[in-house]
């Protein structure tokens, strides 16, 4: 049995606060995600940093803000501003960074990511430099590769950028593994992965990420879960993640070690709301600065620490995740810097009858400061993306009723915790350079770990964008 208990966080992408059975779907069968919940604790209140992927990851790493880390905003020559990186980026998480798996690697753990990091591709910013032992996915998003999309449809909504990707890199620690792997096999090649580094570690401490490529678009699912879906391949995909987890929770049962471990289970942002994904009751989609952006489903399991079938209204944050992780390994948190999130154990336990305070939150986009939430409220700064108001998040979810003309108090007290946060960490909106912020590392003659061959016999598979794009349009006119 392990000295330490073992840790497996599984972070899916792109997965909307209503996609699961236990937060209300009613078009997904998630019974091992639903059992999960019914045998731990389910956050109604948890919060990504960011709402697109490349941020909250490198949040979910470090407990860091993206702004701190330098992680909010990419800028490059001759290139629009991007807050996600892509193929052959200069950027990526500064190797001076510590992160859960080289915290938990200093206390004797065996680390390992499966599927996505999204924190840069050159050789010094991938996961085998950042505390994992070993890593077997894809850098990036599955849509960074080769793309079967008729150039003249996506030209017409100037969505070009996913013709100009090389060949998708599957990578088996720092090796190219293979290029451009068939999807719909990726995750059952994951679950494999993921079996197979349980049972080597078994009788020592071990911690597994593993970061879904699902329900990011394109989606490749199985024909056994097209099949049966009630929602299309959304619906297959959604429920291929629910039976990885049954096969992680069994093979923890298998091994005797499931009262051992506690099991994490989250998503990198809000639901874009495409081909059937939902953030309901939730107001907004990823990408924005609604609640349906950056609020996401959030289950943790650990029999006999976790009091069974609990529900947590406390507004708590990915950034939460490392002090919370390190605690639970008996190792220090960094103390030579920042960190923003703090250890939620008792939350998490239920064994600490002590008021639980949370901590402001904030809404960045880009290096834009948007909005905070303090207790229940919610306040927008005035800004040409969303008009000033304040929402009371305990009696309005959705976000449909601004009362900021009848609490002018509070909005008093939320402008001031908005400036304190521009002192802190900078923003855009108000030309304000901040005073505690790192910067994100950089590489001076970057290249991506694949080029084009036309020679080669790439995987290709056919993918029918008809909905995205009638989406897309969508999008267009709000």
């Amino acid at each position: 049995m392990p000295e330490k208990p073992n840790v497996i966080i599984v972070n899916c992408d792109d997965l909307g606060y209503g996609d699961i059975g236990c937060y209300g779907s009613e078009k997904h069968r998630t019974p091992a995600i639903d059992r999960m919940a019914s045998e731990g604790i389910r956050f109604t209140d948890f919060y990504m940093s960011a709402s697109v992927c490349t941020p909250s990851r490198a949040s979910l790493l470090t407990g860091c803000y993206p702004k701190r880390i330098g992680f909010s905003r990419f800028v490059r020559d001759g290139r629009e501003d991007e807050v996600v990186l892509f193929p052959g980026d200069c950027y990526g998480l500064n190797p001076r960074e510590k992160t859960i798996a080289s915290i938990l690697k200093e206390q004797g753990y065996s680390t390992m990511l499966i599927g996505k990091w999204h924190c840069g591709d050159q050789q010094q910013f991938l996961p085998t430099n950042f505390g994992f032992d070993s890593y077997f996915g894809i850098p990036y998003s599955n849509d960074m590769g080769i793309n079967t999309l008729g150039e003249e449809k996506i030209n017409n909504l100037n969505y070009d950028r996913v013709l100009s990707h090389p060949p998708l890199p599957l990578l088996k620690d720092k090796q190219i593994f293979q290029e451009q792997p068939d999807q719909a096999n990726l995750t059952d090649k994951y679950a494999e992965e993921a079996v197979k580094f349980i049972r080597d570690n078994k009788d020592g401490s071990f911690f597994l990420y593993l970061a879904h490529m699902y329900v990011h678009l394109p989606i490749y699912a199985p024909e056994r879960f097209l099949k049966n879906s009630k929602n299309g391949p959304y619906g297959a995909a959604v429920e291929h993640i629910d039976q990885v987890m049954e096969v992680i929770f069994d093979e923890l049962r298998s091994c005797g070690i499931d009262n051992d471990t506690i099991v994490m289970f989250t998503s990198d942002n809000g639901s874009p709301e495409i081909m059937g994904g939902s953030n309901e009751p939730l107001k907004g989609r990823k990408r924005s600065c609604w609640e349906g952006g950056f609020r996401v489903p959030c289950i943790m399991r650990w029999p006999e620490k976790i009091k069974a079938g609990r529900v947590s209204g406390d507004p708590v944050t990915v950034m939460d995740f490392l002090p919370t992780i390190a605690s639970i390994a008996g190792a220090e948190v960094p103390n030579d810097r920042i960190i923003d999130g703090r250890d939620i154990g008792s939350i998490i336990t239920g064994n600490d009858d002590r008021e639980y305070k949370a901590l402001p939150f904030y809404y960045y986009h880009n290096n834009n400061l948007y909005a905070a939430r303090s207790g229940d409220w919610k306040y927008f700064t005035d800004s040409p993306d969303y008009p000033e108001a304040l929402y009371d998040l305990r009696e309005d979810i959705a976000e449909t009723t601004d009362l900021k003309d009848r609490h002018p108090g509070i909005v008093k007290d939320m402008k001031k915790l908005l400036s304190m946060a521009r002192i802190d960490m900078g923003d855009d909106l108000e030309v304000m350079d901040g005073e505690n912020i790192r910067p994100c590392g950089r590489e001076l003659d970057p290249k991506p770990l694949t080029n084009y061959d036309p020679d080669n016999p790439y995987i290709i598979a056919e993918y029918d964008m008809t909905c995205i794009l009638d989406r897309l349009r969508e999008l267009t006119m709000d």
